[in-house]
């Protein structure tokens, strides 16, 4: 056997998500057709964590076993060439058979887009969130530095039954090495980056910030949500189509 590392990018707006699910299409299920029309091998490749319904990817970072002989470059042009548009690998490689692409990832890096401008133009539409309403800035920055640090984001993860207990069984205790929002012309830019991230919690960060900037929440706020670990306190999910998946580190 050898083991495959892919990276790959997609524009999430026509994916049921990441993640296989019966009589949607998702992008591990487009991926695996793509992967057994060229090999022949029925495989599920297992990606670093599962987007959701929307969510866009820069460099999602996918891995599977095949008995295929194929090299490795020839493996990246066939699946390009059986792909939809929206999905781009940009690298296969082998690595070590114990190296997979959740359990091996140390950090990931998250972007969520909000265009400020009045309109927003139709060719943006599905890549942002449009939000031409009033907000302080300075002081959603200010509250955004206050995430950073090991907490448990308990009040900044989806309540879902449906996904229970987490699969590696840990905590909702996470670290957060950076947290800022940036201008760029008009578009508002969040970008955070983790060892992990619970279910939404990105989302619910921006979500949380937007109240923030309305002057619904204080900056300081954002401390005591967290500590109080209850989802409730938190500010609402903002849509899927602003949100990207950056980077994975190893």
């Amino acid at each position: 056997m050898r083991n495959f590392k892919i990276v790959l990018a997609y524009d999430g707006s026509d994916f049921a998500g990441w993640q296989v699910q019966p009589d949607s299409a998702t992008v591990q299920g487009t991926l695996a057709s793509a992967i057994g029309r060229v090999t022949g091998e029925k495989v599920l490749p297992q990606g670093s964590g599962r987007t959701d319904a929307g969510v866009h990817a820069l460099a999602q970072v996918a891995t599977c076993a095949l008995e295929s002989s194929i090299p490795a470059e020839n493996l990246l042009k066939a699946l390009n060439d059986l792909l939809p548009p929206s999905i781009r690998v940009f690298e296969v490689g082998e690595v070590p058979l114990d190296f997979h692409a959740r359990k091996s990832a140390r950090a990931k890096t998250y972007r969520f887009r909000i265009f400020r401008g009045a309109i927003c133009p139709p060719f943006l539409a599905r890549y942002v969130w449009h939000h031409p309403y009033p907000l302080d800035e300075n002081a959603m920055q200010q509250a955004a530095t206050l995430v950073i640090g090991e907490h448990d984001f308990t009040s900044f993860a989806a309540v879902d039954p449906e996904r229970g207990k987490r699969e590696d069984g840990v905590s909702n205790v996470r670290l957060i090495s950076a947290s800022s929002w940036e201008r760029e012309d008009e578009e508002l830019v969040y970008t955070v980056r983790g060892n992990g991230f619970l279910h939404h919690m990105v989302r619910n960060l921006v979500g949380t910030f937007i109240l923030v900037g309305k002057g619904n929440l204080l900056p300081e706020d954002i401390t005591n949500i967290i500590e109080a670990k209850d989802r409730s306190l938190a500010g609402a999910t903002v849509p899927a189509h602003g949100l990207y998946l950056v980077s994975v580190e190893y």
